[in-house]
C-alpha cells in the first residue's frame, strides 16, 4: 500500500507527523463538516471521518492517485467546558469569552482521527477519540486580553495553543500532550500497529 495523505493543512498536525519521521502528503478540502452528535467523542469522530472522506472523494474525481491504494487521515479537535463544545473563536470577543471560561478550572480536550483505507477497489475505516483534561491557572483580565493580542487564539479550539504562549498558564494536564496540540500520536501509533498498517506509513529513519 503506499503512504499517508493527511486531509487537513493544520501546521500542528503536520509538525507531529513530521517529528515523528512519518511521510505523508496533504490534500485538503475546504469544506465545512457538521455534526449532530452531542457526545464529544462522537462528535469529533463525525467530524474527521467526513474531513477524510470528503478528500477521499476529492481525490477519486480528480484521479489523483491513478488506482493506487492509500491511506487518508482526517482529525478534529475540539473543547469542551461545563458540557459546551468550544470550537475556534470567530473574533476577540469570542476568543475572550472562550478563554474567561477556562481559566482557573479544568476541561477536556478531544481530538477525533479517522483513518481510511482505499484498497482494492473497498473501503475500510478507523476511527477513534481521545480525551486529555487541561487546568488552568486564573487569570486575569488582563492576561486574558494580553494573550489575546497574540493572536494566537485564532484557529485554535478554545481559543489558545499550548504549545504557544499560552503555556505559561497551563496548571497541568493528564493524557497525552500532543492531543492538546491537535493530533494523538501514540494513540495513532498504537491503533496503526494493532491493526498491521504500521508499515505502510513508510517512517523515516
Amino acid at each position: 500500500m503506499a503512504g499517508l495523505i493527511l486531509a487537513s493543512n493544520s501546521p500542528r498536525r503536520k509538525e507531529i507527523l513530521k517529528q515523528a519521521g512519518i511521510d505523508f502528503e496533504v490534500f485538503s478540502v475546504e469544506q465545512e463538516e457538521y455534526s449532530e452528535q452531542l457526545e464529544p467523542e462522537e462528535f469529533v469522530k463525525e467530524l474527521a471521518f467526513k474531513k477524510a472522506e470528503n478528500a477521499a472523494r476529492e481525490i477519486e474525481e480528480k484521479k489523483k492517485w491513478e488506482k493506487e491504494d492509500k491511506m487518508i487521515l482526517g482529525a478534529d479537535t475540539i473543547v469542551v467546558q461545563d458540557g459546551k463544545i468550544l470550537g475556534k473563536p470567530i473574533n476577540d470577543r469570542d476568543a475572550f469569552s472562550m478563554i474567561n471560561s477556562l481559566q482557573g478550572k479544568t476541561h477536556q480536550v478531544f481530538t477525533g482521527v479517522a483513518v481510511l483505507i482505499l484498497k482494492n477497489g473497498r473501503k475500510e475505516s478507523i476511527c477513534f477519540a481521545e480525551k486529555t483534561l487541561v487546568k488552568v491557572y486564573p487569570m486575569d483580565t488582563e492576561e486574558i486580553e494580553n494573550y489575546i493580542l497574540t493572536k494566537e487564539s485564532f484557529d485554535k479550539a478554545g481559543g489558545y495553543a499550548i504549545q504557544g504562549r499560552f503555556g505559561q498558564y497551563i496548571e497541568g494536564i493528564i493524557g497525552d500532550y500532543y492531543n492538546v496540540v491537535g493530533f494523538p500520536l501514540s494513540r495513532f501509533y498504537r491503533e496503526m500497529k494493532q491493526t498491521g498498517l504500521l508499515d505502510n506509513l513508510m517512517i523515516s529513519c
